[in-house]
């Protein structure tokens, strides 16, 4: 009988080396964190936004535009007059039938609600007044 594998060999439990697998996976851990940096070139457009100044943010604002601001403490303001939340609704159709463009500048002073300015909003909306604006920065009550 002949014997395939000497004597040294038959007496020798199998094992499995660690090293070489410990080298394999840096190589792929290496290779995936290239690759996602590689990934990360975000190429974008460069836009210049326009800068309004004070003076011509005034004087874009015609005579014609209504400012409506929107109090906390349930009142409201038609071009710094104050009147009560239930007069808005009458001037509005009063300003509509009155003025070939009509423009309507909502706003609200610091602690107004956000409920109070789309209230305002939907009477805007629903006096047919097509030309809205809405200011998000903050003002003092009745300016």
């Amino acid at each position: 009988m002949s014997k395939v594998f000497p004597d040294t060999f038959q007496n020798k439990k199998a094992r499995i080396e660690i090293i070489p697998l410990i080298d394999v996976i840096f190589f792929l851990l290496a290779t995936f964190v290239l690759f996602t940096l590689s990934l990360n070139k975000i190429q974008s457009v460069p836009v210049e936004l326009p800068q309004v100044t004070p003076n011509q943010a005034a004087s874009k604002q015609d005579n014609d535009t209504v400012v409506l601001q929107l109090s906390n403490t349930g009142s409201a303001f038609w071009n710094k007059e104050l009147i009560a939340v239930s007069e808005i609704v009458p001037r509005l159709q009063n300003y509509k039938n009155t003025t070939a463009t009509p423009r309507v500048l909502i706003t609200g002073d610091d602690d107004a609600t956000y409920g109070a300015a789309i209230r305002a909003l939907d009477e805007v909306r629903k006096a047919g007044i097509t030309e809205v604006s809405i200011e998000t920065a903050h003002r003092p009550s009745g300016r």
